[in-house]
Parts: structure tokens; C-alpha cells; sequence
């Protein structure tokens, strides 16, 4: 079983601050890019569980949701990834967006 740890820790810190984020850096950028995160990542955990299936898009739920789709789209992905590697990129994939979306 592979540690998830780094990734979990790591979209949680992301949610937090989008959770705090004042709702004009939210419209500016941060809840596209948090936005787009998901949907990465969401896509990225159907193709390793059913790579036969085409994956479904996650829908924008809004500004004020994103955080819970970033964490909604990790841990699925927490649940299928099977490699220290694949975990790291994972974590690379937060880390870039949060930086990217100024939170």
C-alpha cells in the first residue's frame, strides 16, 4: 500500500486557504484554478480505475465550492494510486495550482 499522506496533506492546505480566501481573489483566479485542479485530478483517478471508460467531467459547482472538489478528486485518487512516483506528481499538481492561484 502506497502513503497518500503527502497529497492529503497537501489539497487539505490548499482547501483551507481557498476557504479563507477573501471572494475577490476567489473571482480573480484562485477558484479557476482550484477548479481546474479537480477536474485533473478527478479525470486522472477514472482513467487509472476504468481506463476502458471515458471519464466524466467534474462539473463547476461554484467559487464557494471548489475547495470540497479539490478534496473530493484527491482522495479518489488517493484510493487508486499505487505508486510512490505517481503520488509526488500528485503532490507537485497541488502544490503548482495553489501557487498559481495566489492562496
Amino acid at each position: 500500500m502506497v502513503d497518500t499522506t503527502p497529497l492529503t496533506r497537501a489539497v487539505d492546505h490548499f482547501a483551507d486557504r481557498l476557504r479563507a480566501a477573501p471572494q475577490s481573489r476567489l473571482q480573480r483566479c484562485a477558484a479557476g484554478e482550484a477548479l481546474g485542479l479537480a477536474q485533473e485530478l478527478a479525470r486522472w483517478a477514472q482513467l487509472v480505475e476504468a481506463p476502458e471508460a471515458e471519464p466524466r467531467v467534474m462539473p463547476e459547482a461554484g467559487m464557494f465550492a471548489v475547495a470540497d472538489q479539490i478534496t473530493v478528486a484527491v482522495h479518489d485518487l488517493a484510493l487508486v494510486l499505487k505508486d510512490e512516483g505517481k503520488v509526488a506528481e500528485a503532490v507537485r499538481l497541488v502544490e503548482g495550482a495553489q501557487k498559481r492561484a495566489g492562496v
